[in-house]
């Protein structure tokens, strides 16, 4: 807002800004009370659209004077830009508040791609050639209400239906079910599942020992794609290349490297995950800040181009990037113009998509007025758009081979060298740039071609003959865990995670080649991890880039989701999903996006019925506590009442205690949870389960100790749950007429070992005998 104030001078033009989504969903439970509680019967829940109210800040303060502000900002207007940040998400937070204060007056949209003076006059200019912005941004905004409308059944009627038939007894959290999530999971599930089958195998390369007419020696390998797995056919070549003599076979070649893609939201992330070890979100939200200061461009992309409108500004940017960093200026050549690179294999493509590539700006930063972070992500930023318009590195490679003969046939060995000739582009970053190569994420390494630091010098055509040949074992490697900076890419991407042909072509993106079908949005990608951690379907482990794994629980929950609807355990079918989802934002009219809503919501009503039928009647999912990882506050050792229980109930049912049940407070619940029977299910104030809270041990000796004097059995529930045990106590506890001494003032106090401040509704300890005293 304060960047836009800038350019208005007119007393009728009034700025007002939001802070997020001003409005949030209302829960179930507000809605009706019926809803409250987890109730298997009460299901699906269905709404034809989601109440809001006003939702708060970080703070915890209503955006109730915020709403009131935009209200009175609107009274006898008749125009309203919408300014938020481009994307269903900003079209969004502007048109539900619009929505809800009964706005029906002219709306205009205007796109800014960044926050510096330049990008700000060209989207006005833009938005003065484009009358009717508002009535497509409309269709933005429903295609994200869309999404929202979905992933509220969706998070509410799954995760409840899961959780109340499904959910192993041992697993007392919420099984968390959503649209997004869940194929996701899927995803890590399927690699885990590819690690844990995963067999390795020996397979063998030959390497050949020559020497040659003029003296060099050096060694040549062949080592082919389709490894060899055979000794004996290893062996069979070794001792023909043993005995080989000939012509070598030597070229010389420039090899050209060029520069790297720029930078997506995604990309981005992975490449700061690489590099300093920071998460997504931490990334993404560096960015933002960067962006709201008007030093980088709009960071929620999906883009690694730039629109061809832009090449004019490469020059001005880049002498503006190296006034910060002035230790690249000889780089950057002083009176040639950049080089722009056209097409899908360069920077610059007629459409880049909804929002361009993350570009530095005219506008630059001072690095006193940054943080320390900030400025590294700029640096990383504005080295790629440097690196962009320069020239192409160029190697000079050599590479030397036989062609040796043997019972198999042909074979070829070979080896390769390369310098550098011209460093180009790498001159930006360095020893850094042999780090630009990223390989493709769940997959296993590539076997790389045999290289020699240094070649001998060898004429093409000198002769040569064996010294000797040998064979080297080496073992095949399973493919490799996606890391946490990875999985971003992964979900975007996911065309390069299938290897049928068909399913690719499937996965293309006609209306833009360069950002194929894929899972979720930039902007919400980063949220996914979490979820997962938080519910222990994953779990990561150490290093700057730690890599997920898929837990025992996880693995559980998605072959449930698998067995009873397919269609939500299918990252494809959700990608496809998705893309139809989008088509409602692609709408060319108000009436046509409204239409397309209307059925989506149709359809999500109709997939809901159909997820609660097919879990009615499905078995709950067996599984043994001691897999289930500990929760962040589940790491600490169970209380004495709970294990001196467990170790009597394990006795009794003749069991072994599982292990960790000593040393871990979640292990022992999850045993004591399957082997002491059904619990009643507890909810919190919002209605959702909720762990039992465990007695003291000073309640548990009382309770034993009444249930002694009363000739009662102490009920084994007591044992683990905090309000079991106070109704037997309640129950069971003398009353005031049955004590010794009851009515007479002078007689001595007994100590009742009460558990002081557990007691609700009695006078327990020291204010029970200070009301004695009083009456003495």
């Amino acid at each position: 807002m304060r960047q836009l104030q800038r350019f208005f001078r007119s007393p009728t033009t009034v700025c007002v800004a939001a802070e997020g989504h001003l409005l949030s969903a209302e829960e179930p439970g507000s809605i009706r009370p019926e809803w409250k509680p987890w109730r298997f019967e009460a299901l699906p829940i269905v709404l034809d659209t989601i109440p809001v109210s006003h939702g708060t800040n970080r703070s915890g303060q209503s955006h109730a004077p915020k709403i009131a502000s935009i209200r009175q900002a609107l009274s006898g207007v008749d125009r309203v830009i919408i300014a938020t940040d481009p994307g269903r998400e900003g079209s969004m937070i502007a048109w539900e508040v619009l929505e809800h204060l009964g706005w029906r007056g002219r709306v205009d949209r205007l796109k800014l791609g960044a926050l510096d003076d330049v990008s700000i006059r060209r989207a006005f200019a833009a938005l003065a050639k484009e009358p009717g912005s508002g009535e497509r941004d409309y269709a933005a905004y429903l295609e994200a209400l869309c999404r929202q409308y979905e992933d509220y059944h969706l998070g509410l009627n799954g995760t409840r239906a899961i959780s109340l038939r499904l959910r192993p007894p041992a697993f007392g959290e919420p099984w968390r079910f959503g649209g997004v999530q869940t194929p996701t999971l899927a995803i890590l599930a399927d690699l885990e599942a590819r690690i844990r089958s995963f067999v390795p195998q020996d397979f063998f390369k030959v390497a050949l020992h020559l020497g040659t007419r003029s003296g060099a020696e050096l060694v040549l390998w062949h080592a082919p794609k389709e490894r060899i797995f055979d000794p004996a056919v290893a062996e069979t070549i070794r001792a023909a290349a043993a005995t080989w003599s000939g012509p070598l076979a030597v070229e010389h070649k420039d090899v050209r490297r060029a520069p790297p893609r720029l930078f997506s939201k995604d990309t981005l992330a992975r490449r700061c995950a690489k590099w300093f070890g920071w998460d997504p979100q931490h990334t993404a939200g560096l960015a933002q800040e960067l962006y709201d200061q008007g030093y980088l461009s709009y960071p929620r992309t999906e883009s690694e181009y730039l629109p061809d409108g832009q090449a004019g500004d490469a020059a001005a940017v880049m002498t503006a990037v190296v006034s910060v960093l002035t230790d690249l200026r000889s780089v950057i050549p002083g009176t040639e113009a950049p080089l722009i690179r056209r097409g899908a294999k360069g920077h610059y493509v007629k459409d880049p998509g909804e929002h361009h590539a993350i570009v530095p700006l005219r506008k630059v930063p001072e690095r006193g007025r940054l943080s320390a972070d900030q400025f590294r992500l700029w640096e990383l930023v504005a080295k790629a758009y440097l690196a962009a318009h320069l020239p192409d590195g160029i190697d000079a490679r050599t590479s030397v081979a036989a062609e040796v003969g043997t019972p198999l046939g042909t074979k070829r060995f070979a080896v390769s060298g390369s310098v550098i000739r011209a460093p180009g582009w790498r001159a930006i970053y360095g020893s850094e740039a042999d780090l630009e190569t990223d390989a493709v994420p769940g997959k296993a390494k590539r076997d790389a071609e045999a290289t020699s630091a240094r070649l001998p010098a060898v004429d093409d055509g000198e002769g040569a003959s064996a010294t000797k040949a040998g064979v080297a074992t080496a073992m095949t490697e399973p493919p490799r865990r996606i890391s946490r900076g990875e999985l971003p890419v992964v979900m975007g991407r996911l065309i390069d995670q299938v290897d049928d042909p068909a399913v690719k072509r499937a996965l293309e993106n006609p209306v833009n080649p360069n950002e194929p079908k894929g899972l979720g949005t930039a902007a919400t990608r980063d949220t996914i991890l979490p979820k997962l951690l938080k519910s222990r379907y994953v779990t990561l482990s150490s290093g700057k880039d730690p890599a997920i794994a898929v837990t025992e629980v996880g693995l559980a929950f998605i072959t449930a989701v698998r067995r009873v609807f397919p269609a939500y355990g299918d990252p494809v079918g959700r990608a496809m999903f998705e893309a139809e989802l989008a088509e409602i934002g692609r709408a060319a009219t108000r009436a046509e996006a409204v239409d397309r809503a209307n059925a989506f919501r149709q359809r999500t009503r109709a997939r809901l019925d159909e997820l609660i039928a097919a879990i009615a009647d499905s078995p709950v999912v067996s599984l043994d506590p001691s897999l289930i990882p500990p929760g962040q506050a589940d790491n600490r050792p169970p209380t004495s009442a709970m294990m001196s229980f467990a170790v009597s109930l394990a006795e009794r049912k003749g069991v072994t205690l599982p292990r960790g049940c000593k040393s871990s407070i979640s292990i022992c619940r999850s045993f004591l949870d399957t082997h002491a029977g059904p619990r009643v299910p507890q909810t919190d104030s919002a209605g959702e389960p909720r762990d039992r809270r465990i007695p003291s041990a000073a309640m548990l000796r009382y309770a034993r100790s009444l249930a002694e004097q009363r000739g009662v059995p102490c009920p084994p529930e007591t044992e683990t749950d905090f309000d079991a045990c106070r109704r037997f106590l309640d129950a069971h506890v003398p009353q005031p007429q049955e004590r010794p001494g009851a009515g007479n003032p002078g007689a001595r106090k007994g100590k009742a070992p009460v558990d002081r401040g557990k007691r609700r509704g009695r006078v327990a300890g020291k204010p029970r005998q200070a009301a004695a005293r009083r009456q003495a």
